[in-house]
């Protein structure tokens, strides 16, 4: 029982009970979220792309349609089925079918190119492959191909916004030659999984090395998005604007799987683009945002922003990187709640609510959205930090994951011997419980034994005038190991010098520690797949640089 998948750590038998004794899990699968959305509103359109609207009920009968193809194809129950999609209406239609055929989606971002995928592969043990024929410039072919030749396991391809060729499996014609009938129902019914079972693979958005994978039981998941849709009042009045990529957990767990179960209207853009967005926001009258800080940010200083009637916008959920002062001052001037959100792959979600106070939404990432997770600051394992210091934030419960997929060794240091899983943030939980993250314990940028938070040198950074973002790193010494090194932003206007803002920062008392004894000035920053600041490149960029003696 939930031990569909080799590699994947089960739940101790004595918590499962806690949870369902509680109600804290609510037995139900993630195929079937849309078929509900579909019985309390089927005729709304629910899922909005740029080519397509589609009704909750359109959106339920098409997976099931495509459930059955899947089927008729040999995938079967436990199957890992790679889902490599953009923000399109098929993504929901695939999504949700692969859950109701009872296989396994591995979530891939677009971007993934021939690397990741085969490492993935290897990883999940994945045999099918839903995928795009031509996404933007790419022309998926010549890399499916590259994959398969190297991994003869993957079987079966569906290609999507394709009719294709012979031989070749579309997404459309599957769903053409299966239409749900009374007798394919009861076999769509057998195919159901049993909550417990992993129902969701997900890679981790780390910015080094190959991605681990995350495995997600329908129980944990659905409790997470169902806690955390409710922290920050995401309801079926909303229409919910999603513009980073849906492989992305964030976007994924806060924008997607939120609005399905809370039946909210969704919204999706292929692309990040501002003009974009700003015409979605006004012509379909967007009431919500989930998104990075950094696409906030560009959205707030785009310079076309007052051409548009954005008053519809009541609510901005952001998370993934620090949100600072102005930016949450600015983005209230419209009219629009603030909730700044930190979450993860494997589990871990807070945020600020509705009714904190400004300095409170500035400061932490707010407070746990499952009351029933637990969350703590340790200095060691067994040692809690003292109330008011920083400690590295450890959490377990119902919505979080229990162990990353087939790698023991990884878990071994993952976990703390109570069973905690260690984000690797250090945090400082307040008396109210709001949590304030002051650095990542593997981030932290030594300078000759002293340990300085590079989120610490950022938030001081952004909160002088002129300076629109700025990231953090390491740069080697030869004396000291390493020293601090800023990339920033200016805003639009702004004529900023190092001495200026060094300046700037010791008006402002900043400790000595927290000058930046470099700054690099640019005009962008270097993204991850998962839309954050790409900090490896940078590392690498100021490490070329003191090489070649620039």
């Amino acid at each position: 029982m939930g031990q569909n998948l080799s590699g994947f750590t089960p739940y101790k038998a004595e918590d499962v009970e806690l949870f369902y004794k509680n109600n804290w899990w609510r037995g139900l699968t993630l195929g079937e979220l849309v078929d509900r959305a579909a019985d309390i509103y089927a005729d709304r359109v629910g899922f909005v792309d740029q080519r397509s609207r589609m009704t909750f009920r359109e959106a339920a009968q098409l997976s099931s349609s495509l459930a059955l193809g899947l089927s008729e194809m040999g995938v079967t129950p436990g199957e890992r089925v790679l889902l490599q999609l953009p923000n399109w209406n098929e993504f929901v239609i695939a999504y949700f079918a692969i859950q109701k055929a009872g296989a396994i989606p591995v979530l891939l971002i677009d971007r993934y190119r021939q690397h990741e995928i085969d490492h993935l592969i290897k990883l999940t043990g994945a045999t099918a492959w839903i995928v795009p024929e031509r996404f933007g410039k790419t022309a998926f072919a010549p890399i499916v191909d590259d994959v398969v030749r190297q991994n003869p396991e993957m079987k079966r391809v569906l290609w999507v916004r394709v009719k294709g060729g012979e031989g070749a499996n579309s997404l459309e014609e599957l769903i053409e030659k299966n239409p749900l009938t009374a007798d394919k129902a009861q076999k769509l019914a057998s195919l159901k999984p049993d909550p417990l079972n992993v129902a969701h693979l997900a890679p981790t958005g780390g910015t080094t090395g190959l991605p681990k994978v995350v495995p997600r039981t329908h129980n944990s998941l659905i409790c997470g998005v169902e806690y955390a849709s409710m922290a920050w009042d995401y309801t079926s009045d909303d229409t919910c604007l999603l513009a980073g990529p849906l492989g992305h957990d964030l976007t994924f767990t806060k924008g997607f799987l939120g609005g399905v179960l809370t039946c909210a209207r969704l919204v999706f853009l292929e692309k990040p683009e501002m003009e974009s967005i700003c015409k979605a926001i006004e012509t379909e009258r967007v009431s919500a945002i989930v998104w990075v800080p950094t696409l906030a940010s560009r959205f707030i200083n785009f310079e076309s922003l007052g051409e548009y009637d954005l008053s519809s916008l009541k609510k901005m959920h952001s998370g993934g990187a620090v949100s600072q002062p102005d930016l949450v001052k600015r983005v209230t001037a419209l009219g629009c709640t603030y909730y700044n959100g930190y979450g993860g792959t494997e589990g871990q979600t807070t945020i600020t609510r509705r009714e904190d106070p400004f300095d409170k939404v500035c400061s932490s990432v707010g407070r746990p959205t499952c009351p029933y997770d637990s969350y703590r600051t340790i200095i060691v394992d067994g040692v809690d930090a003292p109330e008011g210091e920083a400690g590295e934030l450890v959490i377990k419960g119902p919505g979080v994951f229990t162990g990353y997929l087939d790698s023991p060794n990884e878990n071994d240091d993952a976990f703390t011997e109570s069973g905690y899983f260690r984000t690797g943030d250090l945090a400082i939980i307040d008396s109210e419980g709001r949590i304030s993250l002051v650095g990542r314990a593997k981030e932290m940028i030594n300078r000759g034994g002293e340990s300085i938070s590079a989120t610490e040198v950022e938030r001081l950074l952004t909160s002088q005038p002129g300076v629109a973002a700025a990231a953090a790193v390491p740069m080697p010494d030869p004396d000291l190991g390493e020293r601090v090194c800023a990339y920033v932003l200016s805003e639009a206007g702004s004529e900023l010098t190092f001495e200026g803002i060094i300046k700037m920062l010791k008006e402002a008392d900043a400790s000595v520690l927290y000058l930046p004894e470099r700054i690099e000035f640019v005009e962008d920053f270097p993204l991850t797949k998962a839309g954050k600041v790409d900090k490896k490149v940078l590392r690498e960029d100021i490490a070329k640089k003191i090489n070649s003696g620039l």
